[in-house]
């Protein structure tokens, strides 16, 4: 990267001068990079943005804005730490939320919040328990905020619009791999009236659209160092929709005996005690505000992400692997192989997941 980023951080409303800038993660969407400061001024996070996954990228930092004063508001009624347990967005100097640089790049500054803990998976069923209660306490802080906030990601977990997608993959077939895979094409229009049911009735506002994450991984909730949750970040991808995708989502991430491209797929089903450690911190904070048609289709929700992340692999490996990054030709199909042993191993706990849910929304 030929970009300055110390001139970029000095476009930032920050507090002390800039000592460094290095880079942090290796960022599968955004670059990322910690901004320190000399003497006892705080770190900030650097971001340069994403501007081909998310657009428009101003529409998307005024919803973190939304979402994160929202919830600062709420922590301040609870006596809380607001600069903590919510993130904290540092505009440019021009009051915007955000900087382009001269090659069109959007860069973005929150505050860095230190003595945290972040894990990259939840092996236990109490870290499980700590996330689902990270999950619904974020859930329950936004659950009442009215704000329209801008789509910039059309489509995402629509699967209407996957249909239409994946109908029109199939049709051209690209690079002719569809004939090697009609076995795994069945396992997709086999379950394709039950996905869209359940879409139908989100549509019609039988399930509710409220505030939703996105992307409900454990390492994108923050913990203090007693293990309490402080707050959840990474909020590019808050949108309106229902927030059984989030619950379906982090089931789909937590449980996964294996790996979501694990060859071996004696390695992959869904861990019971998991699901139901997560549930139940999950259930702790979100029951409050849950509609009985949301906790009827909550087991249902980890089936339908599961399902169309199956999907998804499938129509991008029958496209000739264009939209996920791939380490070998088959890549995407392993990962198909994966994800649907997942799905089916779901569809037999089915019962057990509603009947755990049942018991513990009591």
């Amino acid at each position: 990267m030929n970009t300055d980023l110390t001139e970029i951080a000095g476009k930032f409303q920050l507090d002390g001068k800039i000592d460094e800038v290095t880079q942090l993660g290796e960022g599968f969407i955004n670059d990322t990079f910690i901004i320190k400061t000399k003497g006892n001024s705080p770190s900030y996070i650097l971001q340069r943005k994403n501007k081909n996954v998310f657009s428009p990228i101003p529409a998307m930092m005024e919803n973190i804005q939304k979402v994160c004063n929202h919830i600062k508001t709420k922590v301040e009624k609870a006596g809380g730490d607001p600069m903590r347990e919510a993130m904290t967005i540092i505009p440019a100097h021009d009051g915007k939320l955000y900087y382009l640089d001269q090659d069109d790049e959007y860069w973005a500054v929150s505050l860095f919040i230190d003595d945290t803990i972040a894990y990259d998976a939840a092996e236990t069923p109490e870290l499980a328990y700590a996330g689902g209660k990270g999950v619904g306490k974020f859930q329950s802080q936004v659950a009442d905020l009215k704000e329209p906030l801008t789509d910039i990601l059309p489509g995402f977990h629509n699967i209407r619009i996957r249909f239409e997608q994946w109908d029109d993959v199939l049709q051209r077939d690209p690079v002719g791999r569809k004939a090697k895979v009609q076995e795994e094409i069945d396992w997709i229009d086999s379950r394709r009236e039950e996905m869209l049911s359940f879409w139908k009735l989100v549509e019609d506002g039988t399930i509710p659209t409220r505030v939703s994450h996105n992307d409900t991984k454990i390492n994108n909730i923050l913990f203090d160092k007693n293990g309490e949750v402080l707050c959840v970040i990474d909020l590019d991808t808050v949108l309106n929709s229902t927030v059984l995708n989030d619950f379906g989502d982090a089931i789909r991430f937590y449980t996964n005996t294996g790996k979501e491209d694990d060859e071996n797929l004696d390695n992959v089903s869904m861990d019971m005690e998991i699901f139901r450690a997560f549930t139940k911190g999950y259930l702790e904070e979100a029951a409050s505000f849950l509609t009985e048609k949301e906790l009827e289709y909550l087991a249902f929700s980890a089936k339908y992400i599961t399902y169309e992340q199956v999907l998804r692999f499938l129509m991008d490996y029958i496209d000739g692997d264009n939209y996920y990054k791939t380490k070998s030709e088959d890549h995407n199909l392993v990962r198909t192989r994966a994800q649907y042993k997942l799905l089916t191993d779901m569809e037999e706990k089915f019962n057990a997941m509603n009947a755990a849910i049942k018991q513990l929304a009591q």
